[in-house]
């Protein structure tokens, strides 16, 4: 188990502060990741909603990372961003969860805009984009429709369960859906219903706190316990104009290839939660297995005919191999993917289809690898360190099947298969993958 650092998490500096410096964000995420991993084993079991958890990302100026950047200087490019949510995950996958999902809903008016950056203070874009980043705030919900998981899903189903009815100076919202992350801690939510006059579904920005909106936090989840799911009933909640973000086209031979990257996005901030829980359970593990080997009855143990591992165990050596080339395997294909997305993005509206497709088939190829690695990883370290011993014991691993049921958790509805076939088409008949608004 990690020990706390004496150092962790220092309120000296203000996030606004903090905005834009690329050599700082790395030491702060490192803060908050061993400030995250102390206690994680603890909170995992409680599965209370991540209200503390969110206080601490707040403090350290995370929720505005993504913004992109204006007048003030603000935000980080998507790289960054990546590597905050793997550096998080490490720690508790749950807290990375949440923040991913958070960081795709941030850029909500910027994908649907087509990439073009809103003029500041001059639309209802750029009013949400600077709220969201000046006032630290937390967006949960999502734009998919209700049950969707897994292989991609067509965009006239999106908003499925909730409804828009006009009114006079904008919409009532109208439903009730679940969603998997955020919505238990978030400060508003963005969330995608069907006009009931016109069809189309738009995407709209709602206060969490408006008297007409109830909560409801998920029951005990297997893993992924902390990223604050939950089902929310809107009830005939007014939704004026200035707080529709975008509308989603009913036809995908309307969706612009960059506004197709948003399930892209949201799907590679995963992949690399799911990394994060594969490197973390395997530094943890091997955190374990060097206390053990270094206590006086492990050493003594060396050359014993009882099969006991030892510092020098083949068996132990090879398994460790094994598991450190499978994490380096799968860090190598996301980094692959990792750039392409960012190039994608920065392309904005020159993005092409042919472009969109290759970073279609980069990210399917992280998940299959990924998704394979981390539950592999988990599942294994579970053999090599004694999980049943007490916490204050060498080789003491309480917590350890976390890594494990969230691994399991989060690549449960993100079938390798699926993706597999895709990029087999791709490469073999040069197919593209179809521009979908959903994940």
């Amino acid at each position: 188990m990690r020990t706390p650092k004496k150092s962790a998490l220092r309120p000296a500096s203000r996030p606004a502060d903090r905005r834009g410096d690329d050599e700082i964000w790395p030491r702060v995420t490192r803060e908050l990741a061993d400030d995250l991993s102390f206690d994680a084993p603890g909170r995992d079991r409680a599965g209370k909603p991540p209200f503390d958890e969110v206080a601490r990302l707040r403090e350290a100026g995370l929720p505005a990372l993504l913004t992109p950047p204006g007048a003030g200087g603000r935000g980080a490019d998507w790289r960054a961003g990546c590597a905050v949510i793997r550096e998080i995950s490490a720690a508790d996958s749950s807290i990375g969860e949440l923040l991913a999902h958070h960081y795709v809903l941030a850029w909500s008016a910027r994908f649907l805009g087509g990439g073009e950056p809103p003029s500041a203070g001059a639309s209802p874009h750029a009013a949400f984009e600077d709220g969201t980043a000046l006032e630290g705030l937390l967006l949960g919900g999502g734009v998919e429709p209700a049950g969707t998981s897994g292989p991609e899903s067509p965009a006239t189903d999106i908003g499925r369960g909730l409804s828009l009815t006009p009114t006079r100076g904008g919409h009532v919202l109208h439903g009730r859906r679940s969603f998997g992350s955020g919505v238990t801690v978030a400060d508003r939510l963005v969330v995608g219903a069907r006009c009931t006059e016109t069809g189309n579904v738009l995407v709209v920005l709602v206060d969490p706190a408006d008297p007409a909106v109830f909560v409801e936090a998920a029951a005990e989840r297997v893993g992924q316990r902390l990223t604050g799911a939950g089902t929310v009933t809107f009830d005939q909640v007014r939704v004026d104009a200035r707080r529709i973000l975008g509308t989603l086209p009913r036809d995908e031979h309307d969706v612009a290839p960059f506004a197709t990257l948003a399930p892209l996005a949201l799907r590679l901030l995963l992949v690399h939660v799911g990394l994060g829980i594969a490197e973390g359970a395997l530094a943890e593990a091997r955190d374990v297995s060097r206390a053990t080997l270094a206590a006086p009855a492990a050493l003594a143990r060396v050359g014993a005919p009882d099969h006991t591992p030892g510092p020098e165990d083949p068996y132990l050596l090879l398994a460790y191999g094994e598991l450190a080339t499978s994490a380096h395997a799968a860090a190598a294909v996301v980094e692959r993917a990792t750039d392409a997305l960012a190039r994608g993005l920065a392309a904005g509206r020159a993005l092409g289809v042919e472009d969109r497709a290759d970073i279609a088939v980069l990210v399917a190829a992280a998940e299959a690898v990924t998704s394979r690695a981390a539950v592999r990883i988990t599942t294994r370290i579970l053999e090599l360190v004694d999980t049943t011993a007490p916490a204050d014991a060498p080789g003491g691993g309480p917590g350890f099947d976390r890594f494990w049921r969230n691994a399991r958790a989060l690549t449960a509805h993100s079938s390798p298969t699926h993706r597999l076939r895709d990029i087999g088409d791709h490469y073999l008949h040069g197919t593209r993958p179809g521009l979908r608004l959903l994940a």
